[in-house]
């Protein structure tokens, strides 16, 4: 029993070791693909007819491709091309391109469902659309779209396990490492409980800006 106490605390330690990659593709993911969600939206919801239709193409693609797919050609598809990236940033352009691609769609929708008339009674205050945005629309767009958002954080958690295809030391893959030496399943139950901690902490943290926005409803 004492042998496989320690054994667990050696694979956890080990297992940890690897999440510090997942952790950091996680918050580089986040940082860049929520503000470039929001900006894409804006975009798309313009009055100009190029930028519609070019963010159009943009959410069409990278939502409608596997992302697995989208990291294989990031990482080996533009080394045909003279354009050799490290694993980590083909993998944090990747996550950046593709997540920012639902985003824009979740952030989009939410920026259409406040009401016109909120609009107007900006404009008879002579609020500009910047103050607009800022004050009016944004903040009650963030408080509507925070469940979608979160279920994109969570679902990042589990992706970025997809990084072991070309080779990245993740979270993932240190279980696997562990598991074919010693052909023993709890490797993968810690691991799984890794996950959970992850997923459980960004429920938490999204609840509570759930309850801070809910003055905008």
């Amino acid at each position: 029993m004492e042998n496989y106490i320690q054994y667990v605390l050696d694979s956890s330690v080990f297992i940890l070791k690897g999440s510090v990659l997942t952790l950091q593709l996680y918050f580089v993911t986040i940082l860049f693909s929520i503000p470039l969600g929001i900006i894409l939206a804006l975009m798309k919801i313009s009055k100009y007819r190029f930028l519609r239709i070019a963010i159009g193409f943009y959410t069409w693609v990278f939502r409608g491709t596997p992302l697995l797919l989208q990291l294989f050609f990031t990482y080996y598809g533009l080394a045909i091309f003279g354009i050799n990236l490290p694993a980590f940033t083909a993998a944090a352009l990747t996550f950046i391109i593709n997540y920012s691609a639902y985003l824009t769609e979740i952030y989009r929708a939410g920026i259409e469902s406040v009401d016109k008339g909120q609009y107007e009674a900006s404009k008879a205050l002579n609020m500009n659309y910047y103050q607009t945005m800022k004050r009016i629309i944004l903040p009650q767009v963030v408080r509507r779209t925070i469940p979608p958002t979160c279920n994109e954080a969570i679902t990042l958690v589990k992706d970025t396990a997809l990084v072991v295809v070309i080779g990245m030391g993740d979270l993932l893959r240190s279980a696997k490492e562990l598991f074919a030496r010693d052909f023993a399943i709890t490797p993968f139950a810690i691991a799984a409980v890794v996950y959970l901690l992850m997923t459980t902490v960004i429920v938490y943290f999204f609840r509570k800006l759930e309850i801070k926005y809910s003055i905008y409803e």
